[in-house]
């Protein structure tokens, strides 16, 4: 079964359902929200959002991996990659929600 996926057309019509702003508006902020935040991210901030998680940079460092299929060793690039650390709170939302079982 595929997982529903959450749009930013979806979190415009939340918006705009739930706050009363016109739908322009209502992607207008959304995007605003995500920009905010993609912004802090690139220029190496965490982002915390209370009561949902935090998301972060981490540097990663150069290593050698292998080809799983060849065996060849190749090496890998530093890089830096984003990570998401949930907050207690929304741990404990999803592993009580009927649909975590599935």
């Amino acid at each position: 079964m595929a997982a529903k996926t959450l749009t930013r057309a979806e979190l415009s019509e939340a918006v705009y359902q739930e706050v009363g702003l016109s739908r322009n508006e209502s992607a207008d902020l959304v995007e605003t929200v995500l920009k905010e935040i993609s912004d802090a991210l690139a220029q190496g901030e965490a982002v915390k959002i209370s009561s949902f998680g935090t998301f972060s940079i981490r540097q990663k460092g150069k290593r050698i991996g292998r080809n799983p299929k060849t065996g060849e060793e190749v090496p890998i690039l530093p890089r830096r990659v984003l990570v998401f650390r949930a907050s207690h709170v929304l741990k404990s939302r999803i592993n009580r929600s009927p649909r975590a079982s599935g």
